[in-house]
């Protein structure tokens, strides 16, 4: 898989965790849900984020790399 599909991939993942996340909390509303999603869910977001402007920065190198070869 590209670069860009991988990219690609990870913001459909994202989108569907984060609309399952927002479905959950429409019954989850205690401190322990709040808790969970400062927890674990903003950091997740957060990763995913930065794993996306990772493979772009990743794909551009690459094409650098295939650009020098030839």
């Amino acid at each position: 898989m590209s670069m860009s599909g991988s990219k690609s991939r990870l913001a459909g993942l994202t989108r569907e965790i984060n609309l399952q996340w927002a479905e959950t909390k429409n019954y989850w509303r205690d401190a322990k849900g709040r808790e969970f999603e400062q927890r674990y869910m903003l950091e997740l977001f957060a990763n995913m984020d930065r794993t996306a402007l990772i493979l772009e920065q990743l794909e551009e190198l690459l094409k650098k790399v295939r650009s020098d070869c030839e």
